[in-house]
């Protein structure tokens, strides 16, 4: 009896030593990965994994308020110096205070989901998220509607506004083949996890949209005005309302996602 609890000590003893070197060797190789992978992580979270306070202005910035912003000078063409600027002027206030009124909303939604322990690490919130946890199921389905339909034809005019874009640039394809392809290539970002995962898109967008603007502006001091330029004002009471409805979808159409 001596001799087997003997063996069965030493057995135990050498598979607990066992365990341990498997256990260090494991932690210790993780510690290795870790190290060896933290150059890589750091990159990774440089220009994949976004979700800070920077990454949403950064989002808002680059692809919803950026790419209007180019249209402006076109619209005030449209309304007249003096009529552009007073609506941009006020579609300006009344955009920030549509923001601000539902910026409390989501903080508020925010905090009381909170205080219940739901995280939002990562989960972006919706609207018609927001809608059902103030107002109810009923709002959060027209809410959720509301956002399907926008984002449906959104999607359309945007895929039209590039491939119309590109055709001057290259007219070798018609507008539609364009629009395919446009469609194709913009298909591909449901590969795309996250929301948070935007970051390097931000960057690009607000790169081109710079250069763009940038490229106007010298363009436009360099050539000069054109001869026979008018600034009264619209020709046709239709382009004054085109130019108008534009600065309002500016100010006013992305307060949501702001």
């Amino acid at each position: 009896m001596a001799r087997e609890q003997l063996e069965e000590s030493i057995v135990a003893d050498g598979n607990g030593k066992e365990e341990e070197v498997g256990v260090m060797g494991i932690g210790a190789a993780d510690g290795a990965d870790d190290q060896h992978g933290g150059g890589k992580l750091s990159m990774k979270s440089l220009l994949w994994h976004g979700g800070s306070v920077w990454d949403a202005w950064f989002s808002c910035a680059s692809n919803q308020v950026a790419q209007v912003l180019l249209t402006l000078p076109y619209s005030f063409s449209q309304l007249g110096m003096l009529s552009g600027v007073l609506l941009q002027i006020f579609y300006g206030f009344l955009g920030s205070w549509t923001a601000y009124l539902i910026s409390v909303l989501y903080v508020e939604y925010r905090s009381r989901k909170e205080k219940e322990g739901v995280s939002f690490k990562n989960h972006v919130i919706q609207w018609f998220e927001v809608l059902d946890g103030l107002l109810g199921p009923y709002w959060k389905a027209a809410g959720l509607a509301f956002n399907c339909t926008f984002l449906l034809f959104g999607s359309v005019i945007q895929l039209i506004a590039c491939a119309s874009n590109i055709y001057y640039i290259n007219d070798r394809l018609d507008k539609r083949t364009w629009t395919y392809i446009f469609g194709a290539c913009c298909a591909t970002t449901v590969f795309i996890p996250s929301f948070h995962n935007y970051r390097i898109w931000s960057f690009l967008g607000l790169g081109m949209t710079t250069y763009t603007a940038w490229y106007l502006a010298i363009a436009a001091l360099l050539n000069g005005q054109a001869e026979g330029v008018a600034h009264s004002g619209p020709t046709k009471l239709v382009l004054y309302f085109t130019g108008a409805t534009n600065i309002l979808y500016t100010f006013g159409g992305h307060a949501v996602t702001v």
